[in-house]
This record gives C-alpha cells, sequence and structure tokens, in this order.
C-alpha cells in the first residue's frame, strides 16, 4: 500500500469520524416522536409523566407521544423509521417475546438498537385468603396434587401477568391452569371474589388488597427481593432461576449513528435518574435503572433464551 493510498484512507476514517460526532452534536433540530402503547397504559404512563417532561427539557426540542394499540402495532411502525434518531420505540418485554407466539413484520433484535432500560418492577404473587397456602413451597405442593383445579387470573397473550404464570408451571412442573382477562380490573375483582385461586399481580393493582388482607400475598418475580416488597422473598428463593419483571426499555431503529444512540442513552439516563422520576416510578411499583445498551441488549438475548423456550414447550400461541 503506498503512502499516498494510506494517508487517503486515514483522512476517510478522520472524516467519517468528524461527521459522526457533528451529527451527534447538531442532534436534534426538530421533534422526537415515540411510539409507544395505547393512551391511559403503562407504557403511556412512562413516556408521558416520567421522560417526556425531562427529556424535551434537556434536549431542547418537544417528544411527541405516538400511542398504538402496544406489542407488535406499536415495533411495525419504528423498525421501519428512517435511523436519524428523531423516532424511538418503549416498549415492554412483550416487543421482544412476541415473534414466539404471533406472526410479526419485524424482527426484534435485528432491526432495532437497544438505548436503555428505564424502568423495571416485579409482579406480585399473590392468593385469595380462602387458598391454604402461605409459601411459594405450600403453593407448589398443592398445585401438584390438584393439577388442573386452581386457576390463576392473567392479562392478554403475553403480558407480564400471563408469562410470570407460565415460567412458574414451567419451572414447578405444575399445572395452574390461565384464566385471561380483558382488563385489570376484570382480573382483580374475580380474583377478589375467588373465582380465580391466584394471580401475578401488578404491584398497583393488588398492593392495596395486600394491606386490607383481602389477598394474601407469597413472594415477588424478581431474581431477589424488592424494595418495593421488603418483606417478601423472591419465587427464585423456592423455585431456582425463576425471574419475571415488568421491563420499559427504549430503543431506536437499526442502524442509527451510535453518536445520536449515545447521545439518547444519556439524557433519558439521566432523566430517569431524577429525585422526581424515581419517586413517580416507586409510586406506581417500579424501580428507576438507567443500563447501557449493551447491557439491555444482553438482558434481552437471554430472555428470548429463557422464554422461547418456555412459549414453544407450552403451545403458547395469540388468541
Amino acid at each position: 500500500m503506498n503512502l499516498s493510498y494510506r494517508s487517503a484512507l486515514i483522512l476517510a476514517a478522520l472524516n467519517a469520524c468528524l461527521c459522526s460526532s457533528s451529527r451527534g452534536q447538531d442532534y436534534p433540530s426538530k421533534p422526537i416522536r415515540m411510539i409507544t402503547g395505547s393512551a391511559g397504559g403503562s407504557n403511556d404512563f412512562v413516556a408521558r409523566g416520567v421522560i417526556n417532561p425531562g427529556l424535551t427539557a434537556s434536549l431542547g426540542q418537544p417528544i411527541i407521544v405516538d400511542n398504538r394499540s402496544g406489542g407488535a402495532t406499536s415495533a411495525e411502525p419504528a423498525a421501519k423509521a428512517a435511523p436519524d434518531g428523531y423516532t424511538v420505540l418503549l416498549s415492554t418485554a412483550s416487543h421482544w417475546l412476541s415473534p414466539f407466539f404471533q406472526e410479526v413484520r419485524f424482527d426484534p433484535v435485528r432491526d432495532f438498537t437497544p438505548i436503555t432500560v428505564v424502568a423495571r418492577g416485579p409482579n406480585v404473587l399473590v392468593v385469595h385468603p380462602s387458598l391454604p397456602v402461605k409459601s411459594v413451597k405450600e403453593l407448589i405442593a398443592l398445585a401438584r396434587t390438584k393439577p388442573g383445579q386452581l386457576n390463576y387470573a392473567s392479562g392478554a397473550t403475553g403480558s407480564a401477568t400471563h408469562l410470570s404464570g407460565a415460567l412458574f408451571n414451567y419451572l414447578a412442573k405444575s399445572d395452574i391452569v390461565r384464566i385471561a382477562y380483558k382488563s385489570s380490573p376484570m382480573e382483580t375483582a374475580e380474583l377478589l371474589s375467588g373465582q380465580v385461586q391466584l394471580s401475578f399481580g401488578t404491584a398497583i393493582d393488588v398492593s392495596p388488597f395486600i394491606k386490607l388482607g383481602r389477598l394474601r400475598a407469597l413472594a415477588v418475580t424478581s431474581a431477589q427481593p424488592s424494595s418495593l416488597f421488603p418483606d417478601l422473598p423472591a419465587i427464585a428463593a423456592t423455585l431456582p432461576g425463576y425471574a419475571r419483571t415488568i421491563v420499559f426499555g427504549i430503543w431506536a431503529p437499526a442502524r442509527t449513528p451510535d453518536a445520536i444512540v449515545n447521545r439518547l442513552h444519556q439524557e433519558i439516563v439521566r432523566v430517569v435518574n431524577r429525585p422526581d422520576a424515581k419517586q413517580k416510578l416507586f409510586d406506581t411499583g417500579m424501580d428507576a435503572v438507567g443500563s447501557s445498551p449493551d447491557q439491555f441488549a444482553a438482558e434481552i438475548k437471554a430472555d428470548m433464551d429463557i422464554m422461547g423456550k418456555v412459549i414453544k414447550e407450552s403451545g403458547i400461541r395469540a388468541q
């Protein structure tokens, strides 16, 4: 390789770096669209109530929340958006798990660049007080003696309440029957009435009834005990390897320049770790996170490996 050719290559590389850096410095110069789930839902709360105010202020551009019905409906337009940092997706684990149980027109890994996990929160394993169990161990023992006779309340296919139960059955080798409901209030009402015996409910839904003694809490679904429920053990203490949490993450379309991804990551993490944002999340049963893009990508891969197997072997399909 002659000297002039080598010099030209070095100059081209330097120019590419300078251009990438410039894009990061100039970004953003117009509003950013954040695609997420239905208005009024938990995704919408995180987008509008937690991320939007702080990120709008720090970036100096409006964050336009674009509500879709959730899951694949949210991800498809984000996957097809230009990789310029002006469209991002805020979603949960349903984003990377939905391809295991339904047809989708995107690849959750190939078509997206992870930015950060914004927040996560455990579900809570609760039982109706009439069920004669006071621990996860006792529940498993009872379920094994009564296969197909106990029921758990669940949301839509692929929801946190659904897959928390599916993983429990898989690891415990139990047969607790899923009863699906169209809304969280319906799930809770049926559980309170004793029509179903247990659920892996969201913290915000079941906490008031735990305090009133109308539901008995056995454990949290996170891998470790949670500061949100300091008196409860983790299911994993009885079922090694059990871990399900509600994860709220943010992605950019694949091939978004690194400088822009890094800028978004830096600003979102700063917003998430503000005291007011942390308090909002804690009050709704979540902890602020702010992971790195690499940590988020590793978490997605690990969860796809585990839950993909559970979904396939349990025969879970969208209804």
